[in-house]
């Protein structure tokens, strides 16, 4: 069965992204026989959308199950009324993932597990953006927007899973950096040896 995953880089031992319509690349994984393909997420970079895009992309390519960490409503709603359940897993590689959905570990969600344009935070509100202007946001010349003027609010009392959301994300654009880093390099190293 072909089931799609959620991550940050081309292959198995990849991290998992938990974000699902902004995550970078679809590890699309065939659970009987671990044979793989890695497929860029083209509405990672998206103004809007991005979750029913993503979604309609994997439905588009076959997928039976989707795992990922977060869905919004949006993507939930087109992957629901393919008869594509999504299977939410916590953090690790897409090897693991893809174990703990054979292993039966995992269950389908009912509903959205996250909020619209959940993913959005991924960047564009501490100030990475996606490079759509400097200062982190869509800055087309003008100031910033009150939105990317205003500090961060400090995050309130957090307990042990608040703090463990914070790291999850954290090591998750950690992740997404490095991905991108690589893409780069391996684009410089390749016009070097034209």
């Amino acid at each position: 069965m072909k089931i799609a995953v959620s991550a940050m880089g081309y292959d198995l031992d990849s991290p998992f992204s938990p974000v699902f319509g902004r995550c970078p690349v679809y590890v699309l994984v065939d659970t009987d026989t671990m044979g793989f393909q890695a497929v860029p997420n083209q509405a990672a970079s998206a103004a809007g959308g991005a979750g029913i895009q993503a979604a309609q992309d994997v439905v588009n390519r076959g997928v039976k199950a989707v795992v990922t960490g977060n869905v919004g409503p949006n993507a939930y709603q087109v992957l629901a009324s393919a008869g594509v359940p999504v299977y939410v897993f916590a953090d690790g590689t897409v090897r693991q993932a893809v174990e703990a959905y054979r292993a039966g570990q995992l269950s389908p969600v009912g509903a959205p597990t996250g909020p619209a344009h959940g993913g959005m935070g991924m960047g564009m509100m501490r100030g990475v953006g996606r490079g759509m202007g400097g200062r982190g946001g869509r800055g087309f010349g003008g100031p910033p927007s009150p939105v990317q003027a205003s500090p961060r609010p400090a995050a309130p009392a957090a307990g042990p899973s608040r703090q463990g959301e914070d790291v999850a994300g954290l090591k998750a654009e950690v992740a997404e950096l490095r991905a991108r880093l690589a893409k780069l390099a391996d684009r410089i190293e390749g016009r070097g040896s034209e």
